[in-house]
Formats: C-alpha cells, sequence, structure tokens
C-alpha cells in the first residue's frame, strides 16, 4: 500500500472522524508552505526552483488559525520516520504539536511539554485549542474570540506562513498586555501587509486598550518617508475605507486607521508639534515602520513622539536585525517577537540570493586631478 492509499483508507478518514473537517475546522492535504529557493544557472539571469516544502497534512482550527501538522509514511514503514519530518516542518510553521503515523500508529510530540508518545487517535480541534491555549495562558474567552477574529481576505494574497506567525503573534501579545512589541522580517517579505492585519483583526475585534473604552479601536500608522504612509493608506488599507485619515495641518479626531509622517506631526524651531493636538491615550496602538531609523534613539523628536503617547501599545516594524547603530531600537522596544531573516527568505524562495561583485571606477583606482581651471556646479574653482 502506497502512502498516498494509506491517507485515503487510513489517515484522513480517522481525521474527519474527530471533526478536522466540520467548520469551522478543517483540515488540507498536501499543502506547500515554500515557494522553494531559487539557484541561479550560470550569468545569464535564468534560474530554477529547489524542492519546495509541504507538508502531509496540516490542521486548522478555523482559518488563518493553524494548530498541528501531521506526516504520513506508507503502512509498511515505521510510523517513527515521519517524525524528524513532523518536528522539523511543526517548528518552521511555529506549531506546538507534531504528528507522525503509518495509518495505523499514530505519535504525538507535544512541543508545550517536550513529551513524545503514542496515542490511541487524534485530538479533536477543541481538545488541541484547549491545549494550545493552556500552554499559551489564554483562559479569557473573550480573548481567545479576539485573537482567533479572522484575517482580512485579500484577493490573490493569502499570508505566507511566516506572516501568519508575525500577525498571530503580535495580536496575541497585544491582547496579553504587551504595550512594546517589535517584529523583525527582511526587506521584501510583507511588513506591510502584516501590519494591515494585525490593525484589521483588534479593529474588527472591537479591542481596545482600556476596558472601560467601548467601539472600534483608534490606530495610528508611523513612519518617516510619504511614500511608506500614502501606500499603505491609500492601498493596502483601503478596506478600513472611511475609518482612514492622514493627520497633515490639523488634528482630526473622528476616525479610527490614522497615517503620518513624524516630520508632519513633530515638533521643532518651525512647528509645534502637531501630536500634542492628540491626548496622550487618544490612541490605542500605534504600528511604527521601518522603527530603526531613529524612532526610538534617546536624543529623537521621534523618541518624544513615542513617548508623549506612553498610554498606547506601540509595535515596531524593521528590516534591520540587532546591530551597534540600532541598538537603541531593540532596548525600547524589547527583543523581536519574530525574525524572519533575509537568510530564511532565500532559503524559502520568497526572496531572491543575490551575488556581490567587486566595482571599481578608473577614479579608484588611478586617482583623479581636476584640469586647470575646472569648476564645481556651482560655479566655484576646484583646487588641484
Amino acid at each position: 500500500m502506497s502512502e498516498a492509499d494509506t491517507c485515503r483508507k487510513y489517515i484522513t478518514p480517522a481525521l474527519q472522524e474527530v471533526g478536522w473537517e466540520k467548520p469551522p475546522h478543517y483540515l488540507r492535504e498536501q499543502e506547500y508552505f515554500t515557494d522553494g529557493r531559487l539557484l541561479p544557472i550560470g550569468d545569464g539571469g535564468v534560474a530554477v526552483r529547489g524542492k519546495r516544502n509541504f507538508a502531509d497534512y496540516i490542521l486548522y482550527y478555523q482559518r488563518d488559525f493553524k494548530l498541528a501538522v501531521v506526516e504520513a509514511k506508507e503502512e509498511t514503514l515505521p510510523a517513527e520516520t515521519g517524525m524528524q519530518q513532523a518536528i522539523k516542518y511543526a517548528q518552521i510553521l511555529g506549531l506546538h504539536f507534531a504528528y507522525a503515523t503509518n495509518g495505523r500508529r499514530i505519535i504525538e510530540h507535544d512541543f508545550t511539554t517536550g513529551i513524545e508518545r503514542d496515542v490511541d487517535r487524534y485530538p479533536t480541534p477543541d481538545e488541541l485549542f484547549a491545549r494550545w491555549r493552556a500552554a499559551e495562558e489564554i483562559s479569557d474567552d473573550a480573548l481567545a474570540a479576539r485573537l482567533l477574529q479572522p484575517y482580512y481576505a485579500v484577493p490573490n494574497k493569502p499570508a505566507r506562513y511566516y506572516q501568519e506567525i508575525a500577525i498571530n503573534r503580535a495580536v496575541k501579545a497585544i491582547l496579553k498586555g504587551d504595550r512594546r512589541v517589535l517584529l523583525t522580517m527582511a526587506t521584501g517579505t510583507g511588513k506591510t501587509l502584516v501590519a494591515f492585519q494585525i490593525a484589521w483583526k483588534l479593529w474588527a475585534a472591537g479591542w481596545r486598550n482600556h476596558p472601560a473604552r467601548v467601539g472600534k479601536p483608534k490606530i495610528l500608522f508611523l513612519s518617516d518617508r510619504s511614500v511608506l504612509v500614502d501606500r499603505p493608506k491609500d492601498g493596502m488599507f483601503a478596506p478600513f475605507e472611511d475609518a482612514r485619515w492622514k493627520i497633515q495641518g490639523e488634528a482630526i479626531k473622528s476616525r479610527e486607521m490614522y497615517f503620518a509622517l513624524y516630520q508632519s506631526i513633530a515638533q521643532d524651531e518651525r512647528r509645534p508639534g502637531l501630536y500634542k493636538d492628540y491626548d496622550p491615550d487618544f490612541f490605542d496602538l500605534i504600528v511604527i515602520d521601518e522603527c530603526h531609523r531613529g524612532s526610538a534613539r534617546d536624543d529623537s523628536n521621534w523618541r518624544e513622539i513615542l513617548e508623549y503617547f506612553t498610554p498606547a501599545y506601540q509595535l515596531g516594524l524593521t528590516a534591520t536585525p540587532l546591530r551597534e547603530d540600532n541598538r537603541d531600537t531593540y532596548a525600547y522596544f524589547g527583543d523581536p517577537i519574530y525574525t524572519y531573516s533575509l537568510a530564511q527568505g532565500i532559503e524559502d524562495g520568497f526572496l531572491a540570493p543575490y551575488r556581490i561583485h567587486d566595482t571599481r571606477t578608473d577614479a579608484d583606482v588611478y586617482g583623479w586631478r581636476p584640469q586647470h581651471g575646472q569648476v564645481a556646479r556651482d560655479g566655484a574653482m576646484i583646487p588641484d
């Protein structure tokens, strides 16, 4: 009996029997979660894809919320032969539970306890979710319901596995009361989509940073460049519709999803500081894009804005790992709750590999000397 036969005859029926295909729970078979590393061929810009990673089964408690991975082996092989693969994939996907089976025997690896054991059947969705909640110390039913708030369905752009991890971990951290949260994700891996889905889940769930407040949360998206504000506002965040507002010139307070440049609300010798027109506790959440670019330096005007809005939950997004010139940023937000590196993005095939070419100009190699009487663009004589 082949592995496919084993899945069809034993594994799928066993999962269905305990409720993994009863809405809102479901399972996905042969689900690919990476694109496969790009492997260049020669120097002509041609590349082929390496092997894509896929799980035999991924168990979803509901849409956008995975709980476990199941690795299948054909009936004639020991179930243990699939355990290492199951553990590897569960770790990549950020899951607490991994199963290996040959249809006859089921082995469970529970990352929350470190226990690996044989089980008579698969746990039901509610049983597994209860175990997940216990491990994550989520006893409040309202908190759990908000955590399960579905993503906004972006047409033809489902969240990749690492984006799901970032979104869910950030929302969980905020719901559990972590007021400073940091995500480190390489350039090109979709930080804007992650920020949007975090804001959407909290907004749609009606979360507020104070239990006495009702209605939708007030969220501010901050960055230091117009393109990093206008493009998300008019593109990815369009589902917020009339709730959106870009702060410039005056402090409108009737919206829910705000966007602003640091420079447009900061205080300096020319500007009084528009941010002060909002009460310190006006915003429930502030998302700081590219937060490594000075927003958390002790001597920064941007830091002044963040400290003014201390009551707000603050989520920092950066593509830059910890290094000496951004140490203040990491000190302000704390260690990242999730990191998706450039190397991992290349390995997964979501980013292209690169080659470094050492190129030198003639001026670098031979030096340069101005001609007699040569002037610069401003008309000044260039000294010899």
